[in-house]
């Protein structure tokens, strides 16, 4: 596990590992000024072999989910439809149980409605039990 800084800013230069996924999409001009957010960088998330970090603006903190100290990771979703329509809205998200007893439910505060986010979750999260198997 390395720093968390070092990893956001190992990633926003581009130069990263073949394995990390990273997520990042230019912060919008208006809705920067809205909320207060112009100056920041733009919004982060990478998931490594053995954790995700996201950094959303300077008002908040990382978001860090160290795989190490989770007990289990299951996939949950709920899907809503409109009774005039075919289509449905679907709500993607991880149920995380840690080690200490702590519960969260996890998904991307920035990148919420990118599901290839979740995918590279359990991707990561999978592999790395496995490799925790073999030890």
């Amino acid at each position: 596990m390395t720093n968390p800084r070092t990893v956001l800013t190992q990633a926003s230069q581009g130069s990263v590992p073949e394995h990390w996924r990273v997520f990042t999409k230019k912060r919008g001009r208006v809705s920067g000024f809205l909320h207060g957010t112009s100056n920041d960088p733009d919004p982060l998330l990478v998931i490594t072999s053995d954790e995700v970090i996201e950094y959303k603006d300077e008002g908040q903190p990382l978001r860090i989910v160290t795989f190490f100290d989770l007990a289990g990771a299951e996939l949950k979703a709920t899907a809503r439809t409109s009774s005039g329509s075919m289509l449905a809205d679907l709500d993607v998200w991880m149920d995380l149980d840690y080690r200490d007893g702590r519960k969260e439910k996890w998904r991307s505060t920035s990148f919420a409605d990118d599901l290839q986010t979740i995918q590279g979750f359990i991707e990561a999260y999978s592999t790395y039990k496995a490799l925790q198997g073999r030890c």
